[in-house]
């Protein structure tokens, strides 16, 4: 764990390198997690991409490993408790250790609440908040043991408050639950030396929110609520990511770090 002297002026380049470390990637084919998987690679680290479509994971990894990086892929389904188990073994296995964990898969079943049925609010549940419950504690089982370790999750705005755009009622459920699982992890593991934060976007355009963008009326109703005028890419999350997921952030842990073009602020 870093710890600098009353009088110490670090190297700051430095407090953003990851050489040597391993860091996970959960929902890494795609999106946000694509871009955590990068931008990794490039301080250093091994990235270690997974996701439940191992293809898309295994293509992620190659294109890490073509820019010059180092990358490996797992197909892993963090809604499936013996997945999630059997992979973290098997990276553990072959890296003997786990630094960083970057908890980027979500979905997202938009329905009016009482439309809403068991079946898809149990979905979501499970990969939004049961899979960061799964994820979180077998790589904090490594970290703990190691005495050291930055898990970072993806959370939501909609973690944080309410809005305009309705029938989302398990994406907002469960995205407030990571910013609180964020919190009591944060106090639980933070005497043994594991950090625990979370990065709540404003909308960004990905796959899964592609059809949002392609509704009339949608980009301008949120740019009314956006004091930035615009919404994002996942790129907007690279050094919010990198950030805390190195050891810039080393006194910083329990922490929901908003990158939403001002939304909360209003």
């Amino acid at each position: 764990m870093t710890e600098y002297s009353a009088s110490a002026i670090p190297q700051v380049a430095d407090m953003f390198r990851l050489d040597g470390k391993v860091a996970v990637i959960t929902g890494g084919g795609s999106g946000i997690g694509r871009l955590a998987a990068h931008v990794l690679s490039q301080v250093g680290a091994s990235s270690i991409v997974t996701d439940r479509d191992g293809d898309r994971a295994a293509e992620v990894a190659a294109e890490i490993r073509n820019a010059g990086g180092h990358a490996s892929s797992y197909h892993m389904d963090v809604a499936d408790e013996s997945s999630v188990v059997s992979t973290f073994a098997e990276i553990e296995a072959a890296q003997s250790r786990i630094d960083v964990l970057i908890g980027c898969a979500g979905i997202s079943i938009r329905a009016q609440t009482e439309d809403l049925t068991l079946e898809d609010w149990e979905k979501v549940v499970a990969v939004n908040q049961t899979g960061i419950f799964l994820a979180s504690r077998e790589a904090g089982k490594r970290m703990l043991a190691q005495g050291e370790g930055s898990i970072v999750n993806i959370s939501s705005k909609w973690g944080h408050v309410a809005g305009p755009f309705n029938g989302n009622l398990s994406y907002h459920a469960t995205k407030a639950a990571v910013v609180n699982m964020t919190r009591a992890l944060a106090v639980e593991w933070g005497n043994r030396g594991v950090r625990v934060n979370d990065i709540a976007p404003t909308f960004l355009r990905t796959a899964m929110t592609e059809h949002l963008f392609t509704q009339q009326g949608f980009v301008e109703q949120a740019m009314d609520l956006l004091p930035l005028r615009r919404t994002g890419v996942p790129a907007d999350l690279a050094g919010a990511l990198l950030y805390l997921a190195s050891p810039a952030s080393a006194l910083v842990t329990g922490h929901s770090l908003v990158v939403d073009g001002g939304w909360t602020a209003r």
